[in-house]
């Protein structure tokens, strides 16, 4: 498994009904895509649950490296770039996948919680952590599934979650979802 995320920092002013009408015009064309464990259509609006910026963050749990490959080089990634300009991608290594307590819920908001591996610490004793932490949100009431990744060349982890309420159990950056594509969610290692 690979997890991959790009974010959008928009305007403090910018319209977000653009991308909220962006993603239910052009959400579905993920819902097959070869490859794709899933994608979570996320947006943070400034002053909302406490959101700072306007953002648009889509957040990919990816089964295959050819799938990512072929959704960056000449698949609907053009599209952002088009757009918006060439953002960073950011990608991490799978640790652990689970399914949860709300799995057959709709997705509503998302939390994506990063922290840094400490220097000095066992990795297999961090990553450890990490894996039961992921446990922990998955077992969580509303939880719909969980996910842990690291980021090796800044030694730091991710954990994103999907809830099916708009006030989950879990610390970190806050996100609205507005579409999920899950063509492989059922793929995904646990």
């Amino acid at each position: 498994m690979h997890a991959m995320q790009y974010e959008l920092t928009l305007p403090a002013d910018y319209d977000m009904e653009i991308i909220r009408r962006r993603v239910a015009h052009k959400g579905h064309l993920l819902d097959a895509w070869a490859g794709l464990g899933l994608k979570a259509y996320l947006v943070r609006e400034r002053g909302v649950h406490g959101a700072p910026v306007n953002q648009y963050a889509p957040f990919y749990l990816w089964n295959t490296v050819a799938g990512m490959n072929g959704f960056l080089w000449g698949g609907p990634f053009q599209g952002i770039v088009d757009d918006f300009g060439r953002p960073s991608v950011r990608q991490w290594s799978g640790l652990a996948y689970q399914e949860g307590v709300a799995a057959r819920s709709p997705a509503r908001a998302a939390v994506l919680r990063t922290r840094q591996v400490p220097d000095g610490v066992p990795l297999t004793d961090f990553m450890a952590d990490a894996v039961r932490e992921n446990e922990r949100l998955a077992g969580a009431d509303g939880a719909v599934l969980s996910a842990s990744a690291v980021d090796t060349s800044r030694w730091q982890t991710v954990h994103f979650s999907v809830w099916d309420n708009d006030t989950p159990k879990a610390d970190g950056d806050l996100y609205e979802v507005l579409h999920l594509s899950a063509p492989g969610r059922d793929r995904l290692p646990c």
